[in-house]
């Protein structure tokens, strides 16, 4: 931040909800999928990490009314042409938060579905060491990551569907594969059903949540 008065200004420019919690806990950045917002995240982070604090922007770009962290091309459904933008408006955003809500000190994680599990990647990708992990369910690899990126010391979980239509099986594989070769910790959930979640993923990400480090 360049001055006192930016931090807020880039707050300000978010739909977001901000829930104070317990320091000795981590934080949670939690990112919606493609028509979510941030109160039925707000109602997420609070079940999967009772106590713990929670930032849940709404995403800017818009895809039919549809509230989305970046958008996708018409003609290819896994084509992002603005995420390299979005996705460092996001990372400021963290920044200012980190600052505003005084949650320096604490771990902070990423939990998305979909298009915030794409966002909660490429935040890794782009912005290696502004978060400390993420829990990415349903979710692919958005963007490329450069062989020398070193992603030590992060953890994730990738919570795949293997009957997704969407986001289909390889491409989760992949996402966990890439995480792994940069050197993320990465813990892998597969369930049986589709790209909606079910009780297994929550459990499992909850779970993740709780681990110590």
């Amino acid at each position: 931040m360049t001055n006192p008065h930016e931090g807020a200004a880039i707050l300000a420019g978010w739909r977001h909800e901000f829930v104070p919690g317990d320091a000795a806990l981590p934080s949670l950045l939690m990112l919606h999928g493609t028509g979510g917002d941030e109160r039925e995240m707000v109602a997420l982070g609070r079940s999967l990490a009772p106590g713990a604090a929670i930032l849940a922007p709404r995403g800017r770009v818009s895809e039919g009314g549809m509230a989305r962290f970046f958008s996708r091309a018409p003609d290819d459904p896994f084509r992002f042409p603005d995420i390299e933008e979005r996705i460092d408006e996001l990372a400021a955003l963290v920044r200012a938060a980190l600052i505003e809500f005084e949650l320096g000190g604490r771990p902070v994680y990423a939990v998305g579905y979909s298009n915030g599990a794409n966002a909660a990647t490429a935040l890794m990708i782009r912005h290696p060491g502004l978060i400390d992990g993420a829990v990415l369910m349903r979710g692919l690899l958005p963007m490329p990551a450069s062989r020398d990126l070193d992603l030590s010391g992060a953890r994730a979980l990738v919570a795949g569907g293997t009957a997704d239509a969407m986001i289909p099986e390889e491409m989760a594989r992949d996402l966990v594969a890439t995480l792994r070769a940069r050197g993320a910790d990465v813990t892998e959930h597969w369930s049986a059903r589709g790209h909606g979640l079910g009780q297994d993923d929550l459990d499992a990400a909850s779970a993740w949540l709780a681990t110590p480090v």
